[in-house]
């Protein structure tokens, strides 16, 4: 029997998991997980539950039936069916670690989504797209067409039903209006050092400085360069004996494994925005990737 997913967000107030609970007994559905969050300082409220229906109700009926419930407490809600995948588009330029972990992931099941397409500015992965059956788009980016290339990117977006677009190492810095569009429906991946590095070689930087962790941030996409939404971090430390290679290398593992578990959280509806940091539960039974794989 599948699973349908309920997630509900609402300013924080009493009665609102008696009431979705009692919603969710008179349908006829049995709560297989629940997880819920109260932010006192923002006062909002957060819940997602993982439901069957052993009477039959279907995501549609869940979905009418539960507005009336959901109106007095102003709950923003979505009913999802947890058997469908979601449709991502992958964006890369030339750095295509992330590419080939997200392929490999997504071949074996690993990932609960169906990968719409590839859209680079550059052909250095056609063939390995193409080889996946996927849809490659060439996109080309120059300074004078930057509007009209973007422009050009939302079609095939929008044309392919992509319901989030991943940044796989995307070397490209996303317009305003395109980061508003697709507010909360863009993921991003970037290393992380202490102290910051930016500019071109952070790897270098990082080694020339002595740093002992790297990390990498997965977050979605705002105007504001690097700094939306944290969804997912994770770090390995280094050695004053290990060389500038080894640096580039450790952060590309931690980036792939970081940016895979952040779309895992998205696509199965655990992550929340909530105002400039998210609430991410914890994956329910039956929907867990390896994290370390690959």
């Amino acid at each position: 029997m599948d699973t349908i997913a309920l997630t509900v967000t609402c300013p924080s107030t009493r009665g609102i998991v008696a009431a979705i609970s009692a919603f969710l007994a008179e349908k006829g559905c049995n709560i297989v997980d629940s997880a819920q969050f109260d932010d006192m300082l923002t006062g909002r409220f957060f819940m997602r539950l993982s439901v069957r229906s052993e009477e039959g109700t279907t995501v549609a009926e869940l979905e009418d039936g539960f507005a009336p419930v959901a109106a007095p407490f102003d709950m923003e809600f979505a009913v999802h069916d947890e058997a469908r995948k979601m449709r991502v588009m992958i964006m890369v330029s030339r750095f295509g670690h992330c590419l080939n972990d997200l392929l490999y992931r997504w071949r074996i099941g690993a990932l609960p989504i169906e990968i719409a397409g590839v859209i680079s500015n550059h052909l250095d992965y056609q063939k390995l797209v193409v080889n996946h059956d996927i849809p490659f788009h060439h996109v080309k980016v120059t300074k004078a067409n930057k509007a009209e290339a973007e422009a050009r990117q939302m079609e095939i977006i929008a044309d392919s039903g992509a319901e989030l677009v991943v940044l796989a190492r995307y070397m490209q810095v996303l317009s305003e209006e395109m980061c508003r569009e697709m507010s909360g429906r863009i993921i991003n991946i970037h290393h992380s050092f202490l102290p910051s590095f930016k500019g071109a070689n952070p790897y270098r930087q990082a080694f020339e400085r002595g740093v002992k962790l790297i990390g990498a941030t997965s977050h979605y996409v705002t105007s504001d360069l690097d700094e939306g939404p944290i969804i997912e971090q994770d770090i390995v430390r280094v050695t004053h004996a290990q060389s500038n290679e080894d640096y580039v290398s450790l952060g590309r593992d931690v980036e792939a494994q970081v940016l895979a578990r952040a779309i895992h959280a998205h696509a199965n509806h655990r992550v929340f925005i909530n105002e400039h940091k998210t609430v991410v539960f914890p994956a329910t039974p039956g929907s867990y990737v390896s994290e370390r794989m690959g």
